[in-house]
């Protein structure tokens, strides 16, 4: 296999690997959570920055797992990873392909014994996602996509389900109708709790019950894993997820599985004022990849008079003239 020439069969092969490599990665994870519950939590837990960010000696053990296994077969790939980039492996973009690994997403509810935990497992290539895989071992679910690919949802044993799982997809005639993934983050500071909270305020909030602007959305979800919230997007069980502070790791995987599923991916607010009205549109860069906000919307069914790509801009739109631009920190 070249590195400087990626081929379909190049990438079917990869993802072959990776999904067993992901799946022994989660049997770590699974041994993590079984050693954090069974001792007191100030024995085995380290706080990161705060008290919602948490990570402990597995973290580590499973991104080394991942790495020595890659290198093994894939020596000339080049690695990006959380706990590495943490300890000041920095290095940056090429266009060689790249593996980018948070060993395990949702680090906050793996400490708590929260079921909503996975390996997310990206390839980056030419500086664009081009290959995800998502596993969630305490619930056995995987999902799997490659670029220009369908995505698939594998439960335990069973049969791989093409994403979304509803078709035609469901239509989204508005943000009134939508179930919205949103998180808090790390930085709790006051200006980016403020405007978290007025947004959220105004996404759930009742306009006939005086919260200006509100868009009574049937309700916000934190499940505290920005690749299971790309996951469930691709699936078709949230309507969008939208987020700030993410990093490469959290996210490349979920672009290339939502993607694959139908859903729309952007950046901030401004990206998508600047890419909505051309053809770039939906084509996530470089800089969105490490822009570190992100929209995603699953895939819209088409209605008379208006496509899917329409109705997923509509969504967008509405969203963004709801929000506030919070910054990244």
């Amino acid at each position: 296999m070249s590195a400087s020439e990626l081929s379909t069969q190049d990438l079917n092969s990869i993802l072959a690997f990776t999904v067993a490599l992901a799946r022994k990665a989660g049997a770590l994870i699974l041994e993590g959570s079984e050693a954090i519950q069974s001792v007191a939590a100030s024995k085995d837990v380290n706080e990161k920055k705060n008290s919602v960010d948490l990570v402990t000696e597995y973290d580590v053990r499973v991104e080394e797992l991942v790495k020595t296994e890659l290198n093994k077969k894939y020596p000339t790939f080049k690695f990006v990873g959380e706990e590495s980039y943490s300890a000041g492996s920095r290095p940056p973009l090429t266009d060689e392909p790249t593996f980018c690994v948070d060993p395990i997403d949702g680090t906050t509810n793996f400490v708590h014994g929260f079921p909503y935990v996975c390996i997310s497992l990206g390839l980056i290539y030419r500086r664009r996602p081009v290959l995800g895989v998502i596993f969630n071992p305490f619930l056995d679910h995987l999902y799997t996509g490659i670029k220009g690919q369908s995505s698939y949802l594998t439960r335990g044993n069973g049969q791989a389900l093409e994403l979304p799982l509803a078709s035609p997809p469901k239509p989204l005639p508005s943000l009134s109708q939508a179930l919205i993934a949103v998180e808090w983050g790390s930085d709790r500071g006051e200006k980016a709790i403020t405007g978290k909270s007025s947004s959220f305020a105004r996404l759930a909030g009742d306009p006939a019950q005086n919260v200006t602007g509100g868009k009574m959305a049937h309700s916000l979800r934190s499940m505290g894993s920005a690749a299971l919230n790309y996951a469930m997007v691709a699936q078709g069980g949230l309507d969008l997820y939208w987020e700030v502070g993410c990093w490469p790791w959290d996210v490349c995987a979920g672009i290339v599985i939502a993607e694959g599923a139908g859903a729309i991916v952007t950046g901030s607010h401004d990206v998508f004022a600047a890419t909505s009205s051309n053809a770039s549109f939906g084509n996530v860069t470089e800089d969105i990849l490490t822009g570190r906000k992100y929209i995603v919307v699953r895939a819209i069914g088409e209605t008379e008079g208006e496509t899917s790509r329409q109705a997923q801009k509509r969504i967008i739109q509405e969203f963004y003239s709801t929000v506030e631009d919070v910054e990244a920190n």
